[in-house]
């Protein structure tokens, strides 16, 4: 009964978690650059900084994670995060904006899945860690869903500044005592595993590192650039936001269907697979994507491997190198791979404008394809390390 209070708290606390500290922001660029004299480019490096502080401070997070669990580390991250939305509506300037974000992304290092994953893969066994990940990703799966609607209803009621101040009272409210009182402590027998070091030197490591950098890249630009290359291709905006908003829908069904299908495959290929039909959607779209049906075929494709990645990495990570150092393992592969979230879509909008929207999705695809390819040799090569991971369920 601890065990499933603690994946309904995660599971509200990254949906609450990521509505907030994340997909908010979004909502609040209009109103800020009226009000801040600022460009949307300028405003958007906002969340760029928050993105890239997370990454920078992942691996210290992980450590910690480790050696303390996740309760203290979560319960003071969830504090901070509300502390730092709270004087995000307070910036008077642009640089107030950027300082207010940059404590949102060490907040988010601390609170969201990278450390709810550290806290599942610590207290669940293998045969139940699949199905704990899949019950807090499918609810969280739904944070965009849930917030962004929210709100621009808040913005509307209030203005941003107290629409702000809403959210981070209501982020704090749930957030700080769900962690501290659902979330458990460091488990006292863990499964061995392979220090960080060790595991920085097996290429297996960096298999995994290539395959969910170069697949993160490409989400991220699927995520942010979807609507308007969709506009491009001559659709309006509504079905364009309508499509691309099935790709929130479309990661749940993908969680799902992974983890179902584990039982009988490996996640490695299964992951692998997934991301296989990324790329090919990726390359269908501009061929079919003016048309709406070809469009939503396209989406869909694409939309059920959006999710598959979360739930994968900790499995991988877990079966192969044990739980005792899992957070600073995952620490350590979540920097690279959070940058390359950070950067890739404005790298893509550069490659828009010289080149054109077949190009981007040509890069998107070939990131997929590298990412099935990095995982279908980690596969042959990565699975000779350590997969025991004996029940040590509280």
């Amino acid at each position: 009964m601890r065990a499933a209070r603690m994946v309904g708290a995660l599971a509200i606390t990254q949906t609450a978690g990521y509505g907030v500290l994340y997909y908010a922001f979004s909502v609040f660029i209009t109103p800020m650059s009226r009000e801040l004299g600022a460009g949307v480019a300028e405003l958007t490096g906002a969340i760029t900084v928050s993105v890239l502080v997370s990454a920078l401070v992942a691996p210290v997070v992980g450590r910690g994670l480790d050696r303390y669990g996740g309760r203290g580390i979560m319960t003071a991250g969830s504090a901070l995060g509300a502390a730092a939305v709270l004087a995000w509506s307070q910036v008077r300037t642009v640089a107030q904006l950027y300082l207010a974000c940059a404590a949102l992304g060490v907040a988010s290092a601390m609170v969201l899945y990278e450390a709810a994953f550290a806290v599942l893969v610590a207290w669940f066994d293998a045969a139940r860690r699949a199905r704990a990940l899949l019950a807090v990703t499918v609810v969280a799966g739904f944070a965009s869903s849930v917030f962004l609607p929210l709100t621009g209803f808040l913005v509307d009621r209030y203005g941003w500044r107290q629409a702000l101040v809403v959210l981070a009272a209501g982020y704090g409210l749930a957030a700080v005592p769900l962690h501290a009182l659902a979330v458990r402590s460091r488990p006292r027998a863990r499964a061995p595993g392979r220090p960080v070091g060790a595991a920085l030197r097996d290429r297996a490591f960096w298999l995994l590192a290539a395959a969910f950098l170069t697949q993160t890249g490409a989400v991220a630009v699927m995520g942010v650039l979807l609507v308007t290359y969709l506009i491009t291709l001559g659709h309006s905006p509504l079905f364009a936001a309508t499509a691309a908003g099935l790709l929130g829908v479309l990661s749940v069904t993908g969680r799902i269907v992974t983890t179902g299908l584990q039982a009988r495959w490996r996640v490695s290929l299964i992951t692998a697979a997934m991301f296989a039909l990324q790329g090919a959607a990726a390359l269908l779209l501009p061929a079919i994507g003016r048309d709406p049906a070809g469009a939503v075929a396209a989406v869909v494709l694409f939309g059920l491997g959006f999710g598959v990645g979360t739930i994968a990495r900790p499995a991988l990570l877990a079966d192969r190198y044990g739980t005792d150092s899992y957070g600073s393992i995952s620490g350590a592969l979540a920097l690279p791979i959070t940058v390359a979230k950070a950067l890739a879509p404005l790298l893509a909008a550069g490659v828009a404008q010289v080149a054109g929207y077949p190009a981007v999705m040509a890069a998107v695809a070939a990131c997929c394809v590298l990412g099935a390819l990095a995982l279908m040799a980690y596969d042959r090569r990565g699975r000779t390390g350590p997969a025991t991971d004996p029940e040590h369920v509280r």
